[in-house]
Parts: C-alpha cells; structure tokens; sequence
C-alpha cells in the first residue's frame, strides 16, 4: 500500500507539471505536448494532478475531452479503489 500512495503523488504531480508545461508551451507558440499524452496521464493515476492543473493554469477547460473526460476517469478510479478495498484488497 505504501508504493501505490507514493507512486499517486508521483504521477499526479508529474500530471500537473506536464499540463503547466505544455499551457506553458501553448501562450508560447511551441511545440505541445499532444491531448493522448495528457489523456493517459490522467488514465494512469494523475487525473488529481490533471485537474488541478486545469484549474489552476486554466488549460484545456473548454474542450469537452479534458473538462468532461478527466473528472470521469477520476470517478472511475476511485470507485476502482474502493471495490479493490472492499473485494479483499485491504
């Protein structure tokens, strides 16, 4: 349990950084980081670290994918988390 609590601040804080980055690279006309990449981040335990880097440097909040799909991939998640909890996982 100790690795997958570290492994989630890892990846959600790399999510943020990648989302600052590539808002960062957006206002200065550069090289982006592509929407699959930030999707399967969040896909693969940073969807925290992807909201909160939509909010906070309001990147990718009007396009449906990210302000739809990030929230519910951080449902899924977490109702994955709980029934692995509750199915035995504890």
């Amino acid at each position: 349990m100790k690795f997958i609590g570290i492994y989630l601040i890892c990846i959600n804080a790399a999510t943020f950084l990648i989302y600052g980055i590539d808002k960062y690279k957006a206002v200065k006309n550069r090289w982006r980081i592509s929407e699959a990449t930030l999707i399967i981040v969040a896909i693969i335990g940073g969807s925290i670290g992807a909201l909160a880097g939509m909010k906070v440097f309001h990147h990718k909040t009007k396009k449906k994918k990210f302000s739809l799909g990030v929230p519910v991939i951080l449902i899924i998640q977490f109702l994955m988390a709980v029934g692995i909890y509750y199915l035995g996982g504890r």
